[in-house]
């Protein structure tokens, strides 16, 4: 098998307080601006509410030359979506009000702009309760999935690692909200999706590091050996695998985010965040929280034991 790394013997766990150090920084940072006043995540179309205008133009046109018309006329953020085929657009505007009035603007940018004919095939309000709406099942879609993936962890391996798994997912999520509270991107339907998707890689990347572990574990903790000891030397055999997968993914997502168009931009954006952030969960947060949990465990138990006795 093809490794990017030969042999490592990285203390990945005696490093973790400097790594929780780290986490919790970036956590209090990104959800402190979430939650400041002014700042705060901006919520897209789809969330917020606005104005959907599909049109059908007489031939194909590309996405650039609908925004920069649309730019001119100052309609607020704008999606605009290829639907079908070249010549049919989804175009999706933040600003409310007269439906006659929006449209009339919308093909006036359009019009002014020498692009070709096109027809009015649809014409929408989506108001500010549908937005809330979507919010709310946006969060039950992504708590669900932690509940989901926390029972399977929990019965794979065991509570302590389903648990340590589920935080290593909400740590994921959000560092991935404060960056995009930070930056002041939009947050929408394709980015929440996005987040779907990174929890689903950053479990798949922990249970890969708590396979080995538990397959070190079930050989036995030789003399002078620590559970530290264990899942640091699982941590470091499967090192090879989760970097050369991570990069893969790296790579083509840098791709998508230059080459992908504005659309896709913070969509791609999202999945940059999360693979960097799921890999350093898996391997930093997921695993030490094991040690400290059962170390945590076995000085109660010791305790106990002497209380007994005494």
């Amino acid at each position: 098998m093809f490794r990017i790394l030969g042999d490592t013997n990285y203390d990945f766990i005696g490093k973790r307080r400097w790594a929780y150090l780290l986490s919790a920084v970036f956590i209090v940072v990104g959800v402190g601006s979430i939650l400041m006043p002014g700042v705060g995540l901006r919520y897209g179309i789809d969330f917020a509410g606005g104005t959907l205008v599909q049109l059908r133009f007489a031939e194909p046109v590309r996405v650039e030359a609908i925004r920069a018309a649309l730019a001119e006329v100052r309609l607020g953020e704008s999606v605009i979506q290829q639907f079908g085929d070249p010549q049919e657009y989804l175009i999706r505007v933040a600003a409310g009000g007269e439906l006659e009035e929006i449209s009339q603007r919308v093909t006036g940018a359009l019009q002014g702009q020498g692009l070709p004919g096109f027809e009015v095939r649809r014409l929408e309000f989506v108001g500010p309760q549908v937005g809330r709406d979507l919010q709310l099942q946006a969060l039950q879609a992504v708590a669900w999935g932690i509940v989901g993936i926390l029972i399977y962890t929990a019965i794979r391996f065991d509570f302590k690692g389903g648990v340590a798994a589920v935080v290593a997912l909400l740590h994921d999520v959000l560092v991935t909200l404060g960056a995009f509270s930070l930056t002041g991107r939009e947050l929408n339907l394709p980015v929440l999706a996005a987040l779907l998707t990174i929890v689903g890689y950053s479990i798949n990347d922990t249970i890969v590091v708590f396979d080995r572990i538990r397959e070190n574990r079930g050989k036995g903790i030789r003399k002078g050996q620590t559970l530290a000891d264990v899942i640091n030397a699982s941590i470091n055999q499967t090192l090879s695998r989760t970097l050369l997968t991570s990069l893969t993914v790296f790579l083509v997502l840098v791709v998508l985010y230059l080459f992908g168009g504005e659309v896709l931009r913070d969509f791609s954006f999202a999945l940059l965040v999360g693979v960097i952030t799921g890999t350093y969960s898996s391997v930093f947060v997921a695993a030490p929280l094991v040690v400290d949990w059962e170390a945590r465990a076995e000085a109660r138990a010791r305790g106990r034991k002497a209380v007994a006795k005494a």
